[in-house]
């Protein structure tokens, strides 16, 4: 058990307790009849990007979907974890949310319907899944559960048809923002909790893990995990914003990314990029840090080492998008690149990172360029480089105009349903991609699924 103490949770990946979740699935009523009447009189429109299939609607009709993962094997296979908020039916012990899995076995062209992961009387947050690099067959999955108290694994060796289950961390307190990373003995189990950050590591494939505190206290701020990467040579790395106690979400964000080289025995740290405080949620509801700079990092089989950030200069101001890369293990960087080819002064926020084979990154992120001035929509944007990002290919739209959804417009989607979203490369070397939609923070959404290069 991990000694901290006990405070409430104030992460900006926090969702409702079970009072807000009650009044969600009646306000999911409502929305739903407006589906069915939008979708009688509302036309498909053409996809403005004939390179990715889909948007495609992944997971239950009912409740609400939030914060997907995503990740591929060797063999044709794609998983989605996602947790549902909402009644699963034949799981009447289930409490929301609950966390279940989509297969396809046809690279995400047809999908299986979702089942539950594991059964539990309390709710599951915050899905991760991702198959091990070195054998593209071995896939792990973690969340929390437990009041937020437990951090489970799941390790499946038959393309998810079972699973086996380790809790890696118990702790007396509430957990937030779990990340997983594997490659083959070696599992990470990131999570923070205020100015803490840690991780369980495992060096045995995931049958056992034992905790470690990852920053110090050189390092302050209120932290909010952004990902966790393992490298070819199996060095791992961790990255998260921290927000000074003093200014909370209103002043500068320090981002921080941290490196073991000894299987997580120990950790070096280093500063890696400031921004100013991201802008509100205006109307949408949610907390001051949901906007907030985050970063994604991804390494390719050559070792290279590759982030994607967002941030910004001028407090509570818009944020952009910057991509770098190291070849020296985080050592040293390249000066950072804006990726996006949206106009100034457009808000910019939620970066995912994807790298293959030497040379290969793939990038997504969200921003709200299609904006008015009485509406704020976002929308999935995505760009991909064979020549680790010295130069990028076609900045494509990914998310398009879907009927019968009324948070969804010809020119975007009203909010983007949870503060992260996956993107994975499968062994045809095409883009998996997943990502959730929403009117607004506490109303119900879905998530959706697309394909392509």
């Amino acid at each position: 058990m991990i000694p901290m103490k006990s405070t409430d949770s104030q992460g900006k990946n926090w969702k409702p307790d079970q009072s807000s979740i009650a009044l969600r699935l009646c306000v999911a009523l409502i929305l739903l009849l407006t589906d069915r009447l939008a979708l009688a009189a509302a036309q498909p429109a053409p996809s403005p990007n004939v390179r990715f299939s889909g948007p495609f609607r992944i997971g239950m009709s009912n409740g609400d979907q939030w914060e997907p993962s995503i990740a591929a094997d060797g063999s044709g296979h794609v998983f989605i974890l996602y947790p549902q908020y909402g009644k699963v039916a034949g799981c009447d012990g289930c409490l929301m949310p609950s966390m279940l899995l989509s297969t396809s076995a046809d690279y995400g062209k047809t999908w299986s319907p979702s089942r539950v992961m594991l059964e539990s009387r309390s709710g599951q947050f915050d899905a991760q899944i991702t198959v091990d690099p070195s054998d593209g067959r071995t896939i792990y999955a973690a969340w929390l559960q437990d009041g937020k108290r437990a951090a489970m694994v799941a390790k499946s060796i038959d393309f998810g048809a079972t699973w086996t289950y380790t809790i890696a961390v118990r702790s007396n307190v509430e957990l937030d923002k779990p990340w997983l990373a594997v490659r083959s003995q070696s599992v990470y189990v990131a999570f923070n909790h205020e100015e803490e950050v840690w991780v369980a590591v495992s060096q045995d494939g995931g049958r056992s893990f034992a905790p470690i505190r990852v920053n110090s206290q050189s390092h302050p701020g209120w932290s909010l995990l952004g990902t966790a990467t393992v490298d070819a040579s199996g060095n791992a790395y961790l990255a998260w914003s921290a927000y000074a106690k003093a200014a909370g979400a209103r002043g500068p964000v320090q981002l921080y990314v941290a490196k073991s080289a000894d299987q997580g025995k120990s950790w070096s740290t280093k500063p890696f990029a400031v921004s100013a405080a991201a802008p509100g949620c205006r109307n949408e509801q949610c907390g001051e840090a949901y906007l907030g700079p985050q970063v994604s990092l991804a390494s390719d089989s050559d070792g290279t080492l590759y982030a994607l950030w967002n941030a910004g200069r001028t407090a509570m101001g818009t944020q952009r998008i910057y991509f770098s890369s190291s070849t020296d293990g985080g050592e040293n960087w390249l000066p950072r690149s804006s990726v996006s080819l949206a106009p100034a002064g457009v808000e910019h926020a939620f970066p995912a990172i994807a790298a293959g084979s030497g040379g290969d990154v793939r990038i997504a992120w969200m921003d709200s360029r299609n904006s008015t001035r009485s509406s704020r929509v976002w929308n999935l944007y995505y760009r991909s480089s064979s020549n680790g990002g010295a130069t990028w290919g076609e900045e494509l739209r990914i998310s398009t105009f879907v009927p019968g959804y009324p948070y969804i417009s010809h020119d975007g989607f009203r909010f983007p349903f949870g503060d992260y979203f996956g993107l994975t490369i499968d062994n045809h070397g095409d883009s998996q991609v997943v990502w959730g939609q929403g009117l607004n923070y506490q109303s119900p959404g879905s998530i959706w699924h697309a394909s392509g290069r």
